[in-house]
């Protein structure tokens, strides 16, 4: 079959699920039977979020090859269960990049370099990419931002192109945007749906399906309007209503015929009726816990939830598959202090530490790993959560007065966390870290090995800085056990206290593994752990 290519936009306002949409209609297409993969054109002129603060655009998410990328390439691989690469996520950085380098090696003499059709059609071959490796039958692409933002244009030029290029039954256009409900009238109002695809149109984009994300059920006589005067056929109008659960909406999607109008548009045949019976289990479980926890998540980005979305995924996937829901009490590491440390923890389950980088709210993290490991709660660390738990360890049990990691104090007496060998020669910040899968084998006899089951895992890493081995000695007689290890560098990848009822720090970052099908073995035992 050839490869179809479906492209989502998005309009009226940010932030309406464009991710969420993307991922649902891939799951149900690859629940028919279909190789489907997505991939996100962002329009920022980053090469990659992977300098960005969280709180300016969420959570940095990895990929298996080592790729910093979009959060939604998480929300892709949870909901699908394939892996994403770099060639999934595509920002206004690389394309330039691309095309200045190509200018720069004079592979346009005698051109004058232009938006189109030189950008332009850098942006094409990029959204071709995937389709042309022959593993896959649709590649869905989502174009970040908002319609008329003067970043997306680019973009939106490329598709326009490509729908004039690409035979009517290869590719299709999906617009997402808003119904807004006005409380003092009382009434749903299409006019900035009207609106957004007008401007869509006037770009050259003629969408095939509108979806109106809505707090309200649309009516009929509602979708007739909104098909008339956005140029779109009786019945390709779908409603996105707000959904107690993000993987609620897949089945949502269905219940409008989403996949439906899609392979009905892209003449796709020998399809099979989607099989969705995980995801209705998982949901079941999801909807019916029989019993709560409560888990402290301390860490320095909480006040944006987006910031540790695959955290927060993960542990509801954990909670569902435990039957239980996990509450999560979000703990800014600033705020913790040796006077309120307790009063901020009191009741907590579980204590999860999360990553981070720089010194800002380092110590409240350390107050938090003490408390957890002397009142003996159920302890998580994740990247800098385990580095601090090192970092305490040192200094509360070892006697190390200011032990701490060089990032913070280079020149400090005890650097029990130091700068990797190979990262102390590198000066440019941007994709050059410890990135991607790395294995990591595992000391039989351990918690970690109780929890995975197998001596040999992989994870994906993200970090400069690891545990000091100089150190390991004093540690291991101290009983702290170094239960992971890098097979080729030695890296300590896990500790852990056998004297404590749960107590584990990771380097790696299990959270962007854990699916709604496949919760991450550490996130089960965990919220198992703190159930106990």
């Amino acid at each position: 079959m050839e490869t179809k290519y479906i492209f989502i936009t998005g309009g009226v306002v940010s932030s309406l699920g464009k991710g969420i949409i993307a991922a649902s209609l891939a799951k149900l297409l690859k629940a028919r039977g279909l190789r489907v993969t997505i991939q996100k054109f962002d329009p920022y002129i980053n090469i990659d979020p992977g300098t960005l603060n969280p709180y300016e655009h969420g959570e940095c998410y990895v990929t298996e090859d080592g790729a910093e990328t979009d959060l939604d390439l998480g929300h892709y691989e949870r909901f699908l269960g394939v892996y994403t690469s770099k060639a999934n996520n595509v920002t206004t950085g690389k394309i330039y990049n691309t095309v200045i380098n190509r200018e720069r090696e004079g592979a346009y003499l005698g051109k004058t370099v232009q938006i189109v059709p030189h950008i332009t059609d850098e942006i094409k071959r990029r959204m071709l990419l995937l389709g042309q490796t022959g593993e896959y039958d649709v590649v869905l692409t989502e174009i970040g931002g908002t319609v008329g933002d003067m970043e997306s244009l680019p973009f939106i030029e490329a598709v326009r192109q490509l729908q004039w290029e690409l035979p009517d039954d290869t590719c299709m256009s999906i617009h997402l945007t808003l119904v807004p409900y006005l409380s003092a009238a009382k009434e749903l109002k299409t006019k900035p749906t009207q609106h957004s695809v007008q401007m869509l149109q006037q770009a050259g984009v003629q969408p095939d399906v509108i979806i109106c994300r809505t707090e309200h059920p649309l009516s009929d006589e509602l979708r007739r309007k909104v098909a008339l005067f956005c140029n779109v056929k009786p019945g390709h109008v779908i409603q996105s209503i707000d959904a107690w659960s993000i993987y609620q909406v897949p089945l949502n999607m269905h219940e409008e015929h989403l996949d439906e109008l899609v392979v009905r548009k892209l003449r796709i045949e020998n399809f099979n009726q989607p099989e969705l019976s995980g995801l209705k289990s998982f949901l079941d479980r999801l909807r019916k816990p029989e019993r709560e926890v409560d888990i402290a998540l301390v860490g320095k980005y909480v006040s944006l939830q987006d910031a540790y979305k695959s955290i927060l995924e993960a542990l509801v996937h954990a909670g569902a598959a435990n039957l239980c829901k996990v509450k999560v009490h979000s703990i800014q590491s600033e705020d913790i202090t040796a006077a309120n440390v307790a009063e901020k923890l009191k009741g907590m389950n579980g204590i999860l530490v999360a990553p981070g980088f720089g010194e800002r709210g380092l110590e409240g993290k350390i107050l938090a790993v003490k408390y957890a490991r002397e009142k003996g709660v159920p302890f998580f660390g994740i990247c800098l959560g385990m580095q601090m738990c090192v970092v305490e360890f040192a200094r509360n049990v070892l006697g190390l007065k200011g032990a701490i990691s060089a990032e913070v104090n280079p020149e400090a007496e005890h650097k029990v966390i130091d700068m990797m060998e190979e990262q102390k020669k590198t000066t440019m910040k941007g994709g050059t870290m410890r990135l991607g899968a790395y294995d990591c084998e595992i000391t039989q006899g351990t918690l970690a090995y109780s929890i995975y089951g197998k001596k040999k895992i992989s994870e994906r890493h993200r970090h400069r800085y690891e545990f000091n081995a100089a150190y390991t000695e004093q540690f291991t007689k101290a009983g702290m056990v170094i239960s992971g290890h890098n097979p080729d560098t030695g890296l300590a990848e896990i500790v852990e206290l056998p004297s404590h009822p749960f107590f584990i720090g990771v380097q790696f970052h299990p959270e962007y593994k854990s699916t709604p099908e496949n919760p991450h073995p550490l996130f089960l035992h965990f919220v198992a752990a703190a159930i106990k």
